[in-house]
């Protein structure tokens, strides 16, 4: 297989997992904005990676579990702000 003719990541699977990882290193509203991103841009690449010429639908769909993770984890930390 060439240089060219290589399948590649696609951009959304990669902005997903960026978007889930750092929605746990934030606070609680843009760590859900982030978790939401990253299950937003994990759809769009599990989509794109149903392509030959494309990879990264493990990528994407880690990153859709890592988003739910995320929003469970920006709820906690909204809860216990408010609660604690």
């Amino acid at each position: 297989m060439s240089d060219s003719n290589k399948a590649k990541f696609s951009i959304p699977s990669i902005l997903a997992i960026v978007a889930a990882i750092a929605s746990f290193t934030v606070g609680a509203t843009f760590g859900m904005i982030l978790a939401i991103t990253a299950i937003v841009f994990g759809i769009v690449g599990v989509l794109l990676s149903l392509s030959a010429k494309k990879r990264g639908g493990i990528v994407s769909f880690a990153s859709v579990a890592a988003g739910l993770i995320g929003i469970i984890a920006a709820l906690v930390k909204a809860s216990l702000y408010l609660f604690g």
